[in-house]
């Protein structure tokens, strides 16, 4: 896989009150990705960013809600959620550069 794709793979890290639990309780960190990407790309992806030894990944596929905008219904983005579960005594501070 060329140097390009591992960069568009990883969209944001996902920062909320079950990710934290998630980071605390099993070692898990938790992305948002493209919605085409697999988990050997999206392992390979966090392994080469971070330089951390993934142990697992597990992918959810987030349905888009269902919206109304005035009278008009539209409809969220579908997107793609993945957990990281990293090996022991690894860790990503995404606060180092701040």
């Amino acid at each position: 896989m060329n140097e390009e794709r591992i960069h568009q793979i990883l969209l944001r890290p996902l920062v909320s009150e079950k990710s934290t639990s998630a980071a605390d309780t099993s070692n898990q960190v938790v992305f948002e990705v493209l919605r085409d990407a697999n988990k050997k790309e999206i392992r390979l992806a966090v392994e080469r960013l971070f330089d951390v030894t993934v142990k697992s990944v597990q992918i959810i596929n987030v349905r888009g809600k269902v919206k109304r905008f005035g009278r008009t219904p539209g409809q969220r983005p579908t997107w793609k959620k993945a957990y990281v579960r990293l090996a022991d005594g690894e860790d990503i501070n995404f606060m180092e550069g701040i």
